[in-house]
């Protein structure tokens, strides 16, 4: 349900809309009011305050089936546990602001296990247990791009490619396998930097954040655990 790398077809003439993009990147460009105000900035901006057991602002959108999102208690805190069985449906929170206002997104995450099944260069291996990303809305939704960060399958950590379905969207391996599976792993990143290196220009104002975990192509079980989520500046 997500894009991997370039080359895999030919890119469609200038101006026209991939019609073989996947729709959840379109399904969510048209969720997105980008008339919305951009946050006042004043330090870290939360995202996703799990550990205070509020969901308020997060809208599910079904792809295939539903993952189930619930929060519950893991080392004594509350975090976000999300559980796919052969399903693949997200949460995205709408925020828009200039990336270089708030570039760096932090999020912490923990996984059971990677996928036997997955496979971040293939169309029917592009599943993963844990991933978070970043969508930056145009009015023209074949415009519309993302960045996703995975807990890759294979991918080694570091690289990046355009999803299978289309190159509007590109998976970054922040992490890879299993050797830290079962364990949290915080993250940082920062979107301004990243677009610009993954698409050679400038992004537009970010419109949303969504979390995801989906096995729709592969048929496998998949959990996750998502901590909060915060955008603010370098440090």
């Amino acid at each position: 349900m997500i894009p991997k790398r370039f080359g895999i077809r030919p890119r469609p003439r200038a101006g026209a809309p991939d019609r073989r993009a996947p729709g959840w990147i379109f399904a969510v460009a048209a969720l997105l009011l980008l008339a919305l105000p951009r946050p006042a900035l004043s330090g870290d901006i939360v995202v996703g305050s799990f550990s205070t057991g509020d969901l308020s602002g997060w809208t599910p959108k079904v792809f295939k089936g539903e993952s189930e999102y619930t929060l519950q208690e893991d080392g004594g805190k509350t975090v976000l546990r999300a559980e796919s069985r052969g399903t693949a449906s997200g949460l995205f929170k709408e925020i828009r602001l200039d990336p270089r206002s708030a570039p760096v997104l932090r999020w912490s995450w923990k996984i059971e296990r990677t996928l036997a099944g997955g496979d971040e260069r293939t169309k029917q291996g592009d599943d993963y247990a844990a991933r978070v990303y970043v969508v930056f809305p145009s009015v023209l939704f074949w415009r519309t791009r993302a960045v996703n960060y995975i807990w890759a399958n294979r991918l080694p950590v570091g690289e990046s490619l355009p999803n299978a379905y289309t190159s509007n969207a590109v998976m970054v391996a922040v992490e890879s396998g299993n050797g830290k599976a079962g364990t949290w792993v915080h993250e940082e990143r920062n979107i301004y930097e990243d677009y610009r290196a993954l698409f050679g220009k400038e992004p537009p104002d970010l419109g949303a954040v969504a979390i995801m975990t989906d096995t729709d192509n592969t048929g496998e079980e998949a959990v996750a655990w998502y901590g909060d989520i915060t955008l603010g500046p370098a440090r």
